[in-house]
């Protein structure tokens, strides 16, 4: 559906390259569900793998005391389950879709201390991803998994093509 959108742009021709792997990263943001339809439809076009990663930043506990670090593993678990209650609803309608077109699709939560645009960009890597698809603006909070400024981070570093989606 849009690959004759992205055969007008000369700089970012999709069409002349071998798109075998699609990483979208979905935070249940409008932004990230855009960018999911739009990487079902490209995956469709090219006949691509589909990955789709969730990313929960958890801190690290360097430098807590024993009851912190109690306290923490509990905040941690409730996190957890409520990322796990939330990304698999996320992931439903999604994998149903996928199903629906014929498009295999792999789907992780990843709870990380790293930095979410870290996670994603060495998922992309190890998954060997020729394109990632991300939304402008992710959900706000204390569950900050996609942002700008991590959209932004995706498109400066990745070894691959960045598909922003407002």
């Amino acid at each position: 559906m849009y690959k004759h959108i992205l055969s007008n742009y000369a700089s970012f021709n999709l069409t002349n390259q071998k798109i075998s792997n699609i990483l979208v990263a979905i935070d249940g943001s409008e932004h990230s569900f855009k960018a999911a339809e739009y990487a079902i439809d490209l995956a469709k076009s090219f006949g691509a793998h589909l990955y789709a990663v969730t990313v929960t930043y958890i801190p690290a506990s360097e430098n807590l005391s024993q009851k912190d670090v109690i306290n923490k593993s509990l905040i941690e678990d409730n996190i957890d389950n409520n990322d796990r209650k939330d990304a698999g609803k996320w992931f439903e309608s999604f994998t149903q879709n996928a199903k629906e077109n014929d498009i295999q699709l792999k789907t992780e939560l990843i709870n990380s201390a790293r930095s979410v645009d870290y996670v994603i960009l060495e998922y992309a890597e190890r998954q060997k991803i020729d394109l990632i698809m991300v939304g402008t603006r992710g959900r706000t909070g204390f569950k900050k998994l996609l942002l700008g400024s991590i959209a932004s981070s995706i498109v400066t570093y990745a070894h691959c093509p960045v598909m922003v989606v407002k």
